[in-house]
């Protein structure tokens, strides 16, 4: 088990600041550092474990969630300080979801509610463009979707729209408040199809040929061994199936600092090296690229 802190949706999350001269706000209380996996009261958990958004069932931890959003951004908020404390979520889950040792922010995201604040910011879907990351999925009803790091919840109820009532979304988060809150909101808006699963550092937490999509949001560049687990969510494709990563440009006006930033390349030959055809496609996004990869 990696000994980094968390946050790997998530994401829904990002190292750095963005753009502006806002500091961010306050951490919620009891933000400390913690060991991944958050412990030993909070054992890992794989997606088998996890339990049905919007039904009420509590499990060890207290509720449903998804992960951090890893974004991850895996999933925050669109103003400039909004933008700085969404990196600093994504950057702690993402060294906890990569198992790098050391590097990024420390903190906990334990106050999921003042932090859905800053993740469900409706400014963020002018650069986050949402729809049309949705759209690039390709989504179909009764395909299951992964969102890795998916945080307070930013795409999950898009991606339950898509795959409609026959269909899954598994949201995964490192955190067990963000699975709770996960879990809560999906009752109040009926996400009847959400799973939320919390996860062990440096795991997909999904099973073998279980999945048609997986959705990773400014995540990616926070990978400890990117192609390791690369491959972890090739295996967990199903044929035709597809994993969408959503990652800031090199000359993004928001994101992580330059030195922490991929190109778009670098990205895609991990993928390829996990044994997924990659490929960058064309959006509008303002600063960030998305690469669909593919298995063969």
């Amino acid at each position: 088990m990696p000994t980094c802190r968390f946050l790997l949706a998530a994401t829904s999350l990002v190292a750095a600041a963005c753009a502006g001269n806002h500091p961010p706000p306050t951490a919620p209380a009891g933000h400390g550092e913690h060991a991944a996996g958050h412990g030993a009261h909070h054992g890992p958990h794989g997606a088998e474990h996890g339990h049905a958004a919007g039904h009420g069932e509590h499990g060890e931890h207290g509720g449903h969630g998804g992960h951090d959003q890893a974004a991850h951004p895996g999933h925050g908020g669109g103003r400039e300080h909004a933008g700085r404390d969404v990196a600093a979520h994504d950057a702690d889950r993402m060294a906890d979801h990569g198992a790098h040792g050391g590097g990024g922010m420390h903190h906990r995201f334990e106050d999921a509610e003042r932090w859905a604040r800053v993740f469900d910011d409706p400014a963020r879907d002018a650069w986050q463009r949402p729809d049309e990351v949705v759209a690039l999925c390709e989504l179909r009803p009764g395909m299951v979707v992964a969102d890795v790091g998916a945080g307070t919840g930013y795409f999950v109820g898009r991606l339950s729209a898509a795959v409609g009532a026959r269909g899954q979304v598994i949201a995964t988060d490192l955190e067990a408040d963000m699975v709770r809150y996960l879990g809560e909101r999906g009752q109040r808006e009926g996400w009847r199809n959400v799973r939320a699963v919390q996860v062990a550092a440096g795991e997909t937490g999904l099973r073998a040929a279980s999945v048609d999509r997986v959705l990773v949001v400014d995540v990616w560049h926070h990978l400890g061994d990117r192609v390791a687990y690369a491959r972890q969510l090739a295996a967990a494709l199903r044929p035709q199936g597809a994993v969408i990563v959503v990652d800031f440009t090199l000359d993004a006006t928001r994101g992580p600092p330059p030195a922490h930033r991929l190109a778009p390349e670098v990205i895609v030959g991990e993928l390829a090296a996990a044994g997924l055809d990659a490929r960058v496609v064309k959006e509008s996004l303002p600063d960030q690229y998305v690469i669909v990869a593919r298995r063969r």
